[in-house]
């Protein structure tokens, strides 16, 4: 597939690390969860989640995002996507749990504001370093009950998610989504199974993505060889039990880099 040219028209500062690009182009058939290839021309090409239909959510954390932070509105991109496996969507009236930590709360939002259209009963907990790092609240204040934490204590409840998530009846949830750094997953990951509702639970990974098609396997998992780009980037829990998960990934040579 080839990149589509893409102006942007809007930039907005979410953070002092993160913002959110919005273009002229709107990918209507996208779900949420899935992700697109972004190429910033002249540097490189990399995998982003879609924060809104036509915005994609980035923390500036290295070479192309740097790049990508020096563009203007009017400048452009090239953009392949969708790809992979999004979340998989609630229904009417069912509960769901959304456990988000830092950028991952990109990822997630458009699950967010789709179950609350689809009537589902929305309850959050989000967290990030510090107040300044917290996103889209409003958003998710908008779809349901919304809890949230900083390590610091620079805003509401000092602490992580897992506090909040190790003290709620996990069984009330008939789904439950999580998407952050890894380890905070892993540890979201160990309550739920600890919980015995493992097998309502999705996790969104992020690993090194080449093809995005599931052709070059740089981004497949021990032990059983899932393309994290095409039988993911969304996971259910049980496909996650003895896997490479919250342990390690793999770098462009295919070195294995412990979390």
């Amino acid at each position: 597939m080839y990149p589509i040219n893409v102006k942007i028209t809007e930039i907005v500062h979410e953070s002092p690390s993160t913002r959110t690009f919005f273009f002229d182009k709107e990918l209507k058939d996208a779900q949420p969860g899935q992700f697109v290839m972004v190429w910033i021309r002249g540097v490189d090409e990399i995998p982003m989640t879609l924060s809104y239909k036509n915005a994609i959510t980035v923390q500036n954390v290295g070479d192309a995002t740097e790049k990508l932070f020096e563009l203007n509105e009017e400048d452009e991109l090239g953009i392949r996507g969708p790809f992979g496996k999004g979340y998989t969507l609630p229904e009417k009236d069912e509960k769901i749990l959304i456990v988000a930590g830092g950028v991952g709360t990109a990822s997630i939002a458009l699950l967010a504001e789709y179950a609350k259209e689809k009537g589902s009963y929305v309850t959050s907990i989000n967290g990030a370093r510090n107040a300044d790092e917290l996103l889209f609240v409003d958003r998710f204040a908008e779809c349901g009950e919304l809890n949230m934490t900083t390590d610091d204590g620079s805003a509401h409840r000092q602490g992580f998610v897992t506090e909040i998530l190790s003290e709620i009846d996990k069984s009330e949830f008939d789904k439950i989504y999580s998407c952050g750094p890894e380890m905070m997953m892993k540890a979201v990951f160990n309550i739920l199974e600890k919980a015995d509702v493992i097998d309502r639970t999705e996790f969104s990974l992020h690993r090194y993505f080449k093809c995005a098609i599931g052709v070059c396997g740089a981004c497949c998992m021990d032990s059983d060889g899932l393309r994290v780009c095409k039988d993911g980037p969304v996971f259910n829990g049980m496909q996650l039990v003895g896997s490479e998960f919250g342990l390690h990934m793999r770098g462009p040579s295919g070195n294995k880099k412990t979390f």
